[in-house]
């Protein structure tokens, strides 16, 4: 019992030392890649949103689709960009991301000709390889809240894209907790996911360039 107990303490710790370990790995390797709005990023074409839903499970107003949708708005406005990227998921006829996204741009005064729509980002590492491989763009902004982009420019870096993370400089939205202990986790799944298990994005189309 007491040997049972002493390897399940050893493998706790172990577990524990690796999820902060990869995580700041992940951090340190991407601050420098974050910009606000006092320290606009290099102007580049095209600004990629990843998805997330306009409503909560509760149906009210997501925070975070919200502020999103405003940065990408400012770095378009500004000319930071010519045309943005949005994608995410497309499950169902009730559930679009990319949709959602295109229609609150456009209520923003975002032209939709400056809009394109991936609608197979159903994951954050497909989104960022998709943007490469069917829209054909290697250097790009991504637009997210700040604990996700550490982790889409950590994928971005490991593929060789020149990418650059925004987020606006007057965001006090607070992260929930369970939104920050998935986040850890998914850092840790994220490094598995390219450097053991070589996943691959679960749609590929032919080559569409922005």
């Amino acid at each position: 019992m007491k040997k049972w107990f002493k390897r399940m303490f050893i493998s706790l710790g172990f577990g524990f030392l690796t999820l902060i370990s990869l995580n700041i790995w992940i951090l340190v390797s991407t601050s420098d890649q974050i910009f606000k709005e006092d320290n606009l990023p290099p102007a580049q074409k095209v600004g990629l949103v990843l998805g997330t839903s306009r409503f909560t499970t509760t149906g009210v107003k997501n925070e975070f689709f919200e502020e999103r949708m405003n940065a990408a708005a400012k770095l378009y406005e500004r000319g930071i960009i010519v045309h943005i990227l949005v994608s995410g998921d497309n499950r169902s006829i009730y559930y679009n991301e990319p949709r959602d996204m295109l229609n609150a741009l456009r209520e923003r005064g975002i032209p939709q000709s400056a809009i394109t729509l991936d609608y197979a980002g159903l994951r954050t590492l497909d989104s960022i390889v998709r943007c490469e491989r069917i829209f054909g763009q290697t250097s790009f902004i991504i637009i997210s809240q700040e604990f996700h982009l550490y982790r889409a420019l950590f994928i971005a870096n490991y593929y060789g894209l020149k990418s650059y993370g925004f987020i606006l400089k007057s965001s006090k939205l607070s992260v929930p907790t369970k939104v920050r202990i998935r986040e850890l986790i998914a850092r840790v799944l994220a490094v598995l996911d390219l450097y053991l298990w070589n996943k691959k994005p679960e749609i590929m189309d032919e080559l569409s360039p922005i």
